[in-house]
């Protein structure tokens, strides 16, 4: 036998294994209930990676629900996307803190688009709402953490929820099935370089 027919041999042989590992793990996996993610961090994507979940939610049929906060006042390509498959959005509309300067309209604002949210929330003909920037709102004492946590618990069995945000609560994260890390590396607005329409909103 060649030394290229051992190799392949021996690929082969550990590529069953690793199939054998994966089928047995997929086998095991028998539950099936509404998932809660969380995508968290400090690099770029949260967003993206929040709204890419709820166009393959929809590309699959599933009805979907968005509640944005923060940056709601911005021209937003996958709501204007999105929103032509049938999704509803609720938009918190005020941009940054920073551009408001105004906390008590903000925790205001906050509260009227949270109401939107639990509406989602309890309707279990939703079978996905993303809560983008979320984290946000906790951060900055804009919602209540307990509030959040019973409407989480409390929504429909079936119900997937994406949320999205910067420094999630670790009581969120707790309550979890999945939650991704988004680590920044590299940034093309710390070198000068403006927000790019289709790439950064």
């Amino acid at each position: 036998m060649t030394t290229d027919n051992v190799k392949q041999q021996r690929h082969q042989e550990r590529q069953q294994r690793l199939k054998a590992q994966v089928d047995s793990a997929i086998a095991a996996a028998s539950d099936d209930k509404g998932l809660l993610l969380v995508i968290t961090g400090n690099g770029k994507g949260k967003s993206t990676s929040g709204f890419g979940t709820v166009a393959r939610a929809v590309g699959h049929g599933l009805s979907a629900a968005v509640v944005q906060f923060i940056k709601g006042n911005w021209d937003c390509g996958e709501r204007n996307l999105l929103a032509q498959h049938g999704v509803q959005f609720a938009v918190m509309a005020t941009g940054f803190t920073w551009d408001t300067q105004d906390k008590a309209a903000d925790i205001a604002a906050a509260e009227q688009t949270w109401l939107q949210a639990e509406q989602f929330l309890v309707d279990p003909n939703i079978d996905m709402v993303l809560l983008d920037e979320l984290t946000y709102m906790l951060s900055y004492h804009y919602l209540p953490l307990e509030r959040i946590e019973q409407a989480l618990l409390n929504r429909p069995a079936t119900q997937h929820v994406v949320i999205t945000g910067r420094a999630c609560h670790r009581r969120i994260i707790e309550l979890a099935d999945t939650v991704s890390e988004v680590q920044n590396v590299k940034h093309a607005f710390d070198h000068g370089i403006k927000a790019q329409r289709g790439v950064d909103w």
